[in-house]
């Protein structure tokens, strides 16, 4: 008896932890048992206690372990910071990735003028194959609680790469710096900035994501025009050492800001390749992989076009970078708030078909003295093209179960979108040396893009089926 007596008092102690859906559950199988007329002896599985007025009550020792589900705040101080974290880590990621069209500009006439254009766009694929490639690292290091350590090192990272850039005259000496140092630390600040805002927000979590997102469009404005202005004043080495001391000052916000909200989810590997076994997540890592072959080739090409073929002065040449990246600012942030309502696989099959349609406009574009249709375009594919950005992580989110680890379901997918990254303007390079007229290179970024678009279409169908009317 005294056994039985300290049982019950244990099972009483279990019970006031137990989650109240768990208690509705098991509610639920005295109901079916009572009914089933089975005894509490031939099912092992249950534990026998009882209640206050001296009814029997079942427990299966399965609703005990699990763990209450966290509350999501879906606003509020901490959560908003997040966002802000999030907007800066973008800012000094992707912002400088978007931005690295006017140093292409800048090496190939100035800095080390005998490497032809694909040479030198390698430095940028790297750069942002890197920042990609190491998320399935860092991913799981995220869903371990690490995230500030994460930004830290990231944030070093990057600030020191851009003041080694600075001192470079090299190939060599860019492709460690620019491509290598800062690849790494863009890829610790960029899955901290897409894993660390699903944990606040349920219902608002696209648009929060968007709005993170939009600092990768900002940065690339505003870094690209605060480069083109300093360097004819200051020169190569102190417009870049600029540069990194805005790096500086905004990646402080989230340094102190991030504050991971989940609990930590120890794993017995650091790569997690789970995702691939099912089957939306696979086709959605495809068409990442395909998209991100040719999204970029614009950001990397624009200012080329409109001084070779566009027929514009140096200035307005410039100024196409920009505009590119103005129209994505409205493209991570419109269509990621459309999604909190018809799902994000919906907005993102539509922006990025579209975005595919506009690869091939771009060709339509006269070659000369077209300055109004030029901007027109850049502004409209930065808008569609942004949200093959802003709404991934809310698809990766969508499409996982377990938030626990989503950090390396980001990374994996990212990694995917890396290797198109690495390929893609190499190949736009090497396609332009071979075609003068420009036709080979846009058609090659309409047709990823296309490609792409049509394994998201795919990968809803596999989610949610057929119906157009389903939030997927």
């Amino acid at each position: 008896m005294s056994q039985v007596h300290s049982r019950r008092e244990s099972i009483e102690e279990c019970k006031d932890y137990t989650p109240y859906t768990s208690r509705a559950h098991s509610e639920h199988d005295i109901e079916k048992q009572n009914h089933q007329g089975r005894s509490h002896e031939d099912n092992p599985d249950i534990l026998r206690n009882y209640s206050t007025d001296g009814s029997p009550l079942e427990i299966s020792p399965s609703h005990l372990s699990q763990p209450p589900t966290p509350f999501i705040p879906n606003g509020g101080l901490t959560a908003w910071l997040q966002v802000l974290s999030g907007f800066f880590l973008f800012f000094n990621s992707w912002g400088l990735i978007n931005a690295f069209g006017v140093f292409q500009s800048y090496y190939t006439t100035t800095l080390i003028p005998g490497h032809s254009e694909s040479a030198v766009s390698w430095i940028g694929s790297i750069e942002a194959f890197l920042l990609c490639c190491t998320t399935i690292f860092a991913g799981p290091i995220f869903d371990r609680g690490y995230a500030r350590s994460l930004v830290i090192s990231g944030s070093l990272l990057v600030v020191f790469g851009l003041m080694m850039t600075s001192l470079c005259t090299q190939y060599w000496q860019l492709m460690l710096a620019q491509g290598l140092c800062m690849g790494v630390g863009h890829g610790g600040l960029f899955i901290v900035s897409i894993a660390i805002v699903p944990s606040y927000f349920s219902t608002k979590r696209s648009f929060a994501l968007g709005l993170a997102a939009s600092g990768s469009s900002l940065g690339g404005v505003i870094y690209t025009i605060v480069f083109h202005r300093l360097v004819p004043q200051l020169g190569f080495g102190w417009a870049t050492r600029v540069l990194g001391f805005m790096a500086l000052g905004t990646l402080l916000i989230p340094c102190f800001c991030i504050k991971t909200r989940t609990t930590p989810a120890p794993r017995k590997k650091i790569i997690d390749f789970s995702g691939f076994r099912e089957a939306p997540f696979s086709l959605f890592s495809l068409a990442s992989f395909v998209g991100f072959i040719g999204l970029y080739v614009p950001f990397f090409f624009i200012s080329t076009f409109a001084s070779s073929k566009g027929g514009l002065d140096d200035t307005l040449a410039f100024y196409m970078l920009p505009i590119l990246s103005a129209g994505s600012v409205a493209g991570r942030s419109l269509p990621s708030f459309v999604a909190d309502f018809l799902g994000p696989l919906n907005v993102l099959s539509v922006c990025t078909l579209i975005a595919g349609l506009l690869g091939f406009c771009w060709i339509a574009i006269p070659t000369q003295a077209s300055v109004g249709g030029l901007v027109v375009w850049a502004l409209l594919y930065g808008a569609f093209s942004g949200a093959f950005v802003s709404l991934q992580p809310s698809t990766v989110v969508s499409i996982t179960d377990d938030l626990s680890s989503v950090g390396g379901r980001l990374g994996m997918n990212t990694f995917c979108a890396a290797l198109g990254l690495l390929i893609g303007t190499p190949i736009a390079g090497v396609i332009l040396e071979g075609d003068s007229t420009w036709v080979g290179l846009q058609a090659f970024c309409g047709t990823t893009l296309l490609v792409g678009g049509a394994l998201v279409v795919v990968t809803r169908w596999q989610r949610v089926g057929v119906e157009l009317g389903r939030k997927a």
